[in-house]
């Protein structure tokens, strides 16, 4: 018997799970020591901040601090200041904060404490412009990354190079006070250094690899952002003495999220196949992957098999070529559907875990054999070259929207063969 009755229904339950196993208010409190003596201060910044903040006061009670978050992800906090700024380009109101942050910081002596609470979108959030950078220079450069299709990794290369608070210098902006950092990983290999740019992290990367990261994408480099990059930079070397009282930890990451949706999926019934949590590449070029895997599978099976499971996490790029959003996770959907041309008994789903997939409120989509049934092949192929796939997805009423889930683990992605 066939435990899946309702394809849709059960990806998004698998998708819900693997949220669900990454929120703060589940599983940070076990990772916090118990309150230390002293002058607490809690900093952080990105999409799960606030709550990771409010699970924090959840444990501790009320502290001392900031965090900034993208808009719409705020949380109610006792002690604690949210404030909400622009993701994934930065803006005055992250620049703000940031610098408030760092003034919070100025002058903790080795006695105090600082928790800091990192996840992804806190590169855009935590803005502090180098010097002699302007907020719409560092702007310009950002939008232009994001889409080239470029990795995270070499994105926020750049990022930690034009800023003053990312590679390790918001920890340095902490010295001598001792500081813990909770992450939540929202990158392929879970690198601390990667994670929102790694402010608390050591970083041996130089200004001219940032140049060429440039370089390589096409990215235009105004006057006063090679002056910057000709001139140094302040990120902080790993093995720097202001960074000796610092502990990175991460607490929840792709991996376990992918775990969690397998066991449920088990659980009703299901074989599961695990492609690995940290797959990278051109949306449209991994669905195609994916398609041809898919259907191969498809053709092994035998009377009687259970439905199987394909999960993969990961963080995907688009190239923009058209005038759409580009979101990785819906344009994976609409190539995933066009390789796959209406294959029977073949459904998937791809959303980002934090509910936005890149610039859109939406945080992915499904598709199902029926997919192209009512728009044109043609028609599906414009919206890919436009990179309009959350445009195709919201006339055909296939989008995931979610609001914001308040973690963030990246990429979620499963294909269901029944």
């Amino acid at each position: 018997m066939n435990p899946v009755t309702d394809p849709a229904a059960f990806l998004r339950g698998l998708f819900d799970r693997a949220v669900q196993a990454a929120d703060p208010m589940r599983m940070l409190a076990a990772h916090l020591p118990p309150r230390p003596s002293g002058r607490v201060v809690v900093v952080g910044a990105g999409k799960a901040s606030a709550r990771m903040a409010e699970a924090v006061e959840a444990a501790w009670g009320p502290c001392e601090g900031l965090v900034i978050t993208r808009h719409g992800h705020a949380r109610p906090c006792q002690g604690i200041e949210i404030v909400e700024a622009s993701h994934p380009v930065p803006d005055e109101a992250g620049a703000q904060a940031t610098l408030r942050m760092l003034s919070l910081l100025d002058g903790l002596g080795q006695d105090d404490f600082v928790l800091a609470l990192i996840s992804g979108g806190a590169s855009a959030l935590l803005c502090a412009p180098a010097q002699g950078l302007t907020l719409a220079e560092k702007q310009a450069v950002n939008a232009a990354l994001l889409a080239s299709g470029a990795p995270i990794g070499a994105m926020n290369t750049v990022r930690k190079h034009l800023s003053r608070v990312k590679g390790g210098q918001l920890a340095a902006a902490a010295w001598p006070a001792r500081m813990l950092t909770l992450m939540i990983s929202d990158v392929p290999g879970d690198d601390p250094g990667v994670i929102g740019s790694g402010p608390t992290v050591g970083d041996p990367s130089t200004p001219a690899d940032a140049r060429a990261v440039l370089d390589r994408w096409g990215i235009p480099q105004s006057p006063s952002l090679a002056r910057v990059l000709e001139g140094g930079s302040g990120v902080v070397p790993p093995g720097d003495p202001r960074l000796s009282r610092v502990e990175n930890r991460i607490i929840a990451a792709p991996a376990q999220s992918l775990q969690a949706a397998a066991d449920l999926a088990r659980d009703l019934g299901c074989a599961v196949e695990t492609l690995g949590d940290s797959l990278e590449g051109e949306a449209r070029e991994v669905a195609a992957d994916h398609a041809r895997l898919a259907l191969a599978r498809q053709a092994a099976r035998r009377p009687g098999d259970s439905p199987l499971v394909i999960l993969s996490g990961g963080e995907l790029t688009v190239t923009r070529r058209g005038d759409g959003l580009g979101g990785p996770n819906a344009e994976y959907c609409l190539a995933l559907a066009l390789a796959l041309d209406g294959a029977p008994n073949l459904h998937a789903l791809a959303c980002d875990t934090d509910g936005v997939d890149g610039a859109a409120d939406v945080a992915g989509a499904l598709i199902s054999p029926r997919t192209l049934t009512s728009i044109p092949p043609a028609q599906a192929r414009l919206a890919l070259d436009r990179n309009d796939a959350h445009g195709f997805f919201a006339a055909l009423g296939a989008q995931v929207v979610t609001g914001p889930t308040l973690t963030n683990v990246n990429d979620f992605r499963v294909m269901l063969i029944l």
